[in-house]
């Protein structure tokens, strides 16, 4: 997964001209993904592309650098560039002009540091295939070093920078190419979007089917206990992994402790920390759980700044794919250990659960049993889908040493998956594995781990009947998390590109269902499962940021290809 900067400067090269207007509000900028950065992606060379070169079979037209430069600079339309520009009506006139020139500033060593990491070169292989140089070779090397120069020039990484510091007098584009993957890609937005649309229907008919519960306590605001934070930190000396990890305990209003109270752990994402759901450990003790919120060493917030600076060289080692779901077994361990000292009596480790974003989203459900399948990830991995950002991140574990040690834990009693990734890495078997209560929430706009493919999906392949899917509709893939203003100084501030829709309206989400999925399934609060009925849902759904909750879907997934939905 890319650094979100990154992400970021590539979310301003909007271009929709081959996305329809439904297509580009669910997936923004990845419409493009086949058109524009291809075409973006060692000091001032005396070489520098002076046109780009669109071929189609034995069809070839040209289009000057400088036709680019400046039509951005004055709206000035040369004979070249009119046949193009002729496809698009005044607004995406004017978002061509702001695309070329938008800039970001981004360190040319973060830059650099991502382009030489395995995801990195993937990413540059995949464009490579359709950036050509005039000898029909890949542009893999000369992509790498036109976005290193542009990020270290005074000019900065834009669009017409980077063609400026291309290697090549010419940029060869493989429309066929382009227009094969731009078709893969809005097959797949289609799907997903009639899946959603199916999910909402689902949606109407099991909240016609409930009964609305008139008389369920607001989960929108703070529960009854007080709380305090504690500040650990656990040292693995068998892995030499030094574990922070923020212990939220709830009390009573009188400062008595609460006995034998559930467990929940929070696992963060890639390149994130514990403060990331801080807000949802505060209401989720309120309502009486002890809640663990650690960080994962080899993958947090603290790591993603060491490969910015230049002292990592890889955002993530294949080894956190074992030593994530180790650190939370870890982790409870110590907690067993304060439950028989100074905390004596205070946890009931019995009933654990573990929330967990993206790749904590791996994390819970490794924990839960679900299984790392090579043979699948071997195959998906060969096969690559530019599509699937998550892709990049899930392999990396075919670098693992096999057979890898058991990784699931008995004490985790339910979950709660946030933008998971898993559909290759894990696979269907792997997911009818998994025997206790699962919710996997998954978001429309999600471009790093797409809703169809590493939620919606997955979510058939659980065998259990305790199972809930729910859709933000507009979120994406960061909307749940929370950078907070006393965050670390590793943290990475969200473009606002990235949040994309109201994240309050997602968070609030958030901490209502997941306070009600744990009190039904931790705490056996009977009448709890009324908060995870469709009905209950409709009564708290915001038009700004819609959500769907199911327990089954009206619809199949077949595997053929194209993947197709069938009522």
């Amino acid at each position: 997964m890319t650094p979100p900067a990154l992400v970021a400067w590539i979310q301003q090269l909007q271009l929709p001209v081959f996305c329809s207007q439904s297509s580009r509000k669910l997936w923004g900028w990845s419409c493009l993904i086949g058109v524009w950065l291809p075409i973006g992606l060692e000091t001032n060379s005396a070489w520098a592309a002076d046109r780009v070169t669109i071929s189609y079979g034995i069809l070839e037209r040209s289009i000057q650098v400088e036709s680019l430069v400046q039509y951005a600079d004055d709206g000035t339309v040369a004979q070249d560039l009119r046949s193009y520009t002729q496809l698009l009506d005044d607004s995406q006139r004017q978002q061509l002009r702001q695309a070329l020139s938008a800039r970001t500033d981004l360190d040319v060593v973060a830059v650099s540091q991502f382009l030489y990491t395995d995801q990195g070169e993937i990413l540059l292989q995949r464009l490579g295939e359709v950036v050509r140089t005039d000898a029909n070779l890949s542009g893999f090397y000369a992509l790498r070093s036109a976005l290193i120069l542009a990020a270290a020039s005074p000019e900065g990484l834009t669009f017409l920078n980077v063609l400026r510091q291309f290697p090549l007098e010419n940029i060869q584009i493989d429309l066929g190419r382009t227009l094969q993957i731009l078709g893969d890609l809005e097959q797949l937005i289609r799907q997903t979007q009639e899946a959603v649309l199916l999910i909402d229907q689902q949606a109407e008919i099991e909240a016609a089917a409930q009964p609305l519960n008139p008389n369920l306590p607001s989960l929108q605001r703070f529960g009854a206990f007080a709380w305090q934070l504690e500040v650990f930190e656990f040292r693995d000396q068998s892995r030499n992994r030094m574990l922070p990890v923020d212990l939220y305990l709830p009390h009573q209003r009188d400062q008595t402790p609460v006995l034998n109270t559930p467990v929940i752990v929070i696992s963060h994402g890639l390149g994130s920390d514990r403060q990331s759901y801080a807000y949802l450990a505060r209401q989720l003790v309120s309502y009486g759980f002890a809640v663990a919120v650690l960080e994962h060493p080899g993958s947090n917030a603290q790591q993603l700044q060491a490969l910015i600076s230049g002292t990592a060289s890889e955002v993530t080692t294949p080894a956190e794919f074992v030593d994530r779901p180790l650190d939370v077994s870890y982790v409870l361990d110590r907690l067993e250990e304060l439950n028989q000292g100074s905390l004596q009596g205070q946890f009931n480790l019995d009933q654990v659960g573990i929330v967990g974003h993206s790749f904590g989203g791996y994390t819970a459900l490794a924990l839960a049993g679900a299984e790392i399948n090579f043979e699948q990830l071997t195959m998906d991995c060969a096969a690559g889908n530019p599509y699937n950002l998550s892709l990049l991140l899930q392999c990396r574990a075919l670098d693992l040493a096999q057979p890898i040690q058991p990784l699931a834990d008995p004490r985790i009693k339910a979950v709660i998956v946030i933008n998971p990734i898993g559909s290759s890495l894990l696979g269907a078997s792997d997911f009818s594995r998994i025997q206790v209560p699962v919710m996997i929430l998954g978001s429309s706009a999600d471009t790093v781990t797409p809703v169809l493919l590493e939620q919606i999906q997955p979510f058939t392949w659980l065998s259990i009947p305790d199972r809930y899917l729910v859709i933000l509709q507009g979120a994406t893939h960061f909307s749940t998390i929370e950078v907070p203003p006393e965050a670390s100084a590793n943290a990475i501030q969200l473009p606002s590109e990235l949040v994309g829709a109201d994240p309050s309206i997602a968070k609030a989400y958030l901490k209502v269902l997941s306070t009600g999925f744990f009190q039904a399934y931790l705490m056996q609060m009977v009448t709890a499962r009324d908060y995870l009925e469709s009905a209950y849902v409709q009564t708290i759904n915001q038009a700004e940021l819609p959500v769907a909750l199911v327990q089954t879907l009206g619809f199949t997934l077949t595997q053929n290809e194209p993947m197709s939905l069938v009522r």
